[in-house]
């Protein structure tokens, strides 16, 4: 075990040398596609700081020619989230086309699904109506997280109700259709082009297992899965990111209602997360992780088993096929 940081090292924990980063970053990307054998890369833009960065660190790499973005809206996303995306694909100069996935989700009972797990906690939901999913976070409940709906019914009027676990399970399954359909979206376009897939998490989604299994977890390479959330604000700097996407909330962008991502999953901001997440990697005092996030001991060492607990309860999320024996060699696997 490491001594823990003092509170000034951990106040530049976060700092990122980004031209040295981008330049590593680059050289990872070349080598995975002569790795994989593929000429460019596919990268999911959603309007949001991650995915711009992910873009603009391909485009560095491979340059605009090789690297091919798509737009995929469907009913539930916010407004601003085309515009916004296809400004990204503007500015680095890269092909780019959009596939409105809402008729697919349609047609696997995407929104039904939804509709009817909701229903088993608000009767009356049904068409014209609003929802999204909020988390009752380990800061406010002695240490437990359980999940809430709130929705809005066509007339403004406002439910709040606690989720049962079928009716949670249920709309996170339906929803989950989003990112798969998504996916699916990417390689083949992937295919046909010949390309790799570029998944789009920071190490915080990435360690606490923010991304739907074999939907946005699915990639042939994630170049920012080791980058704090803060350290990719600094890049989108670096890379001249447009300012409004810089600025904008990190959202979830799934649900009918705005959600912001600290509503659905993690329960504290971006900021506040990274440095909690630092700290538990490094073995740092809750003392000096609460001097810079405000929070009490108690709330940081509360945060510390909400992250082991996120770990361990999405360890599937990580997880590769199991199998019963090894099918290559040493020497095949490599």
């Amino acid at each position: 075990m490491t001594d823990s940081p003092t509170t000034s090292r951990l106040a530049d924990c976060l700092t990122l040398d980004c031209a040295a980063a981008v330049e590593e970053i680059s050289q990872a990307i070349r080598r995975t596609l002569a790795t994989f054998r593929r000429r460019g890369v596919v990268v999911a833009l959603s309007g949001g700081i991650d995915s711009s960065v992910t873009a603009a660190l391909c485009v560095r790499a491979v340059g605009a020619s090789r690297v091919f973005a798509l737009h995929m809206p469907e009913r539930d996303s916010a407004a601003e989230t085309l515009p916004l995306s296809k400004c990204v694909s503007d500015q680095l100069g890269v092909n780019s086309i959009v596939e409105d996935i809402t008729p697919i989700l349609d047609s696997v009972g995407c929104y039904q699904r939804q509709e009817e797990s909701i229903r088993l906690v608000i009767p009356q939901y049904g068409p014209g109506w609003k929802s999204k999913v909020v988390i009752e976070g380990p800061l406010q409940n002695g240490g437990f997280s359980f999940f809430n709906v709130i929705a809005q019914s066509p007339d403004g009027h406002i439910i709040k109700r606690r989720l049962t676990s079928d009716a949670y399970l249920g709309i996170v399954a339906a929803t989950n259709f989003k990112q798969r359909v998504r996916k699916m979206m990417e390689y083949y376009h992937a295919d046909r082009l010949n390309y790799a897939v570029a998944g789009t998490p920071n190490r915080l989604e990435y360690d606490q297992g923010f991304f739907v299994k074999l939907g946005d977890g699915a990639a042939d390479l994630k170049p920012i899965a080791h980058l704090y959330k803060s350290q990719v604000y600094q890049l989108a700097e670096y890379l001249d990111i447009p300012e409004q996407i810089r600025r904008r909330r990190p959202t979830t962008d799934t649900y009918s209602l705005p959600q912001g991502q600290d509503e659905f999953y993690f329960s504290l901001p971006y900021d506040t997360m990274d440095l909690c997440l630092f700290g538990r990697n490094n073995n740092c005092a809750p003392e000096d992780v609460g001097s810079l996030t405000g929070l009490s001991v108690e709330q940081v060492s509360r945060v510390y088993r909400d992250i082991d607990a996120k770990r361990s309860a999405t360890k599937y999320l990580h997880a590769v096929p199991q199998l019963v024996e090894e099918v290559f060699g040493e020497e095949l696997a490599r």
